[in-house]
C-alpha cells in the first residue's frame, strides 16, 4: 500500500514509517518540522528513513493535504501539538493544530477516500483511571479537589475519604477530559471515527499511553517524561517530579507502538474501535527516574516538588486485553530493556534543558498548586 503519515517525521511517526517499510509498504510523510520538536531551522531529520517521501507542510494547509493524499491508500494521522501543561495556556494553538488540522484532513479524505484511516488518540482522554473501592467495586476515579491537593494529599478518595486502589483502565471507561490537550485528542479520535463511519472508511483509534524510545525530542519540555528526565540528567540537573512521584503510569516502547499501528492497518476486526496501546504494566514516576539514572550512571536525585500541575491525574495505566484480542498485539520491549537502548542513543547528544523555563511559565499562570 501507499501510506501517508501526518506528523511522519516525528518520534512515533518515523518509527511507524520504518515498520511499514519493513513490511513492503511505500510511505509518504506530511510534517511541518515544528521548531519546538525539531529545533530552529530544522531540515529533514537524519533518522527519517531515506525511502520516506517528505512533504514539509502544515496539516491545516488544505492544498498541501490534498496534494499529499494523491495516490495514497491509507492514512495514519499523528500530526498534533503535544503537552498537557502547555495546552492550558496555548489554547488556540492546540485546538487549531489538533482539532482544525484533523477537520482539514478529513475533508480531504472525504473528497479522496482511502482504504483505511488510523488516528493517534491518547490515554489523557481518560483523566483518572479506574479504581477499586475497599468493598471491591470498580469505579472511575474522580477529579481531586484543589483543597485536598493544597494539603499534599495526592491519592484519589471515595465519598468517605478512603483512598482507592488503582487498577488497569479499559476502553469502556467514560472519558474525563482534564486538560485542553485531552479534549483535543478526544476530538481527533471522535472526528475520525464519526467521519469514517459516515463515509464507509474503515477507521481505528489507538489510545497511546506513555510512549518512550529513541528519537524523542530532548529539548522539548512538554514531551514524554523519560525524554524530559534525560534532558535534565544530561545537563547535570535534577529531574523535576510533580506531587510525590508515586503516581503510576504505563510506559510503552515506541517499537511496540509501531507494531500496534501496523496491526491496525492489517486487521479488519479493529474497524470502528478505539484500542489501548500500552505495555500492560505500571511504574511510578520515581521508579522511572531511578531506572534512567542508574542506566546513565548518575547519582543525581530527583527534585520532588510537592506541587500539583493543573490538568494532571494521579494514576492511569492500560488494560491491553482488547488490543491483544482484536489485533494480536504483543508488547515485547520492557521498560528496563528500552531504557538501556535509550541510554545508548543518548550518548553524545546535546539536549537544551528548558524544564525550569516551562515550570516557571506554569507557575506564573497559576497552573501549579
Amino acid at each position: 500500500m501507499h501510506i501517508l503519515i501526518t506528523g511522519g517525521a516525528g518520534f512515533i511517526g518515523s518509527h511507524v514509517a520504518d515498520e511499514l517499510l519493513r513490511h513492503g509498504h511505500r510511505v509518504r510523510a506530511l510534517d511541518n518540522l515544528s521548531q519546538q520538536v525539531h529545533g530552529a531551522g530544522a531540515d529533514r531529520p537524519d533518522y527519517l528513513h531515506p525511502d520516506v517521501e517528505l512533504i514539509r507542510a502544515d496539516v491545516r494547509d488544505a492544498v498541501a493535504v490534498r496534494r499529499a493524499l494523491v495516490g495514497v491508500d491509507a492514512v495514519y494521522h499523528f500530526a498534533a501539538s503535544v503537552g498537557v501543561g502547555q495546552s492550558m495556556y496555548e489554547v488556540a494553538d492546540y485546538t487549531s493544530t489538533n482539532n482544525l488540522g484533523t477537520a482539514v484532513l478529513l475533508e480531504a479524505v472525504i473528497a479522496r477516500p482511502v482504504q483505511r484511516l488510523v488516528v493517534a488518540s491518547s490515554m489523557s482522554i481518560y483523566g483518572e483511571g479506574l479504581y477499586r473501592t475497599p468493598s471491591g467495586a470498580v469505579v472511575a476515579g474522580t477529579e481531586r479537589p484543589i483543597g485536598q491537593l493544597r494539603q499534599g494529599e495526592w491519592e484519589v478518595h471515595d465519598g468517605a475519604g478512603r483512598s482507592l486502589v488503582p487498577i488497569a483502565t479499559t476502553e469502556d471507561k467514560t472519558p474525563s477530559l482534564a486538560s485542553v490537550y485531552a479534549l483535543s485528542k478526544y476530538d481527533q479520535e471522535r472526528l475520525c471515527l464519526i467521519v469514517g463511519r459516515a463515509y464507509g472508511i474503515p477507521t481505528v483509534a489507538l489510545r497511546f499511553f506513555n510512549v518512550f524510545g529513541t528519537r524523542q525530542a530532548l529539548s522539548n519540555p512538554y514531551t514524554g517524561v523519560l525524554a524530559i528526565f534525560a534532558s535534565r540528567l544530561l545537563n547535570g540537573n535534577r529531574p523535576l517530579i510533580f506531587e510525590d512521584g508515586l503516581q503510576k503510569r504505563d510506559f510503552v516502547s515506541v517499537y511496540d507502538v509501531a507494531q500496534a499501528c501496523r496491526l491496525a492497518l492489517e486487521n479488519p476486526a479493529a474497524d470502528g474501535q478505539a484500542l489501548n496501546v500500552g505495555s500492560g504494566r505500571s511504574y511510578t514516576v520515581l521508579d522511572v527516574a531511578a531506572l534512567l539514572g542508574a542506566v546513565l550512571g548518575t547519582d543525581i536525585e530527583p527534585d520532588i516538588s510537592g506541587k500539583y500541575r493543573v490538568g494532571d491525574i494521579r494514576h492511569c495505566f492500560a488494560d491491553i486485553s482488547r488490543a491483544q484480542r482484536v489485533l494480536g498485539y504483543k508488547p515485547s520491549v520492557t521498560l528496563e530493556d528500552g531504557i538501556v537502548e535509550l541510554a545508548e542513543w543518548l550518548e553524545g547528544r546535546v539536549a537544551f534543558d528548558r524544564v525550569a523555563e516551562a515550570s516557571a511559565e506554569l507557575a506564573v499562570r497559576g497552573l501549579t498548586v
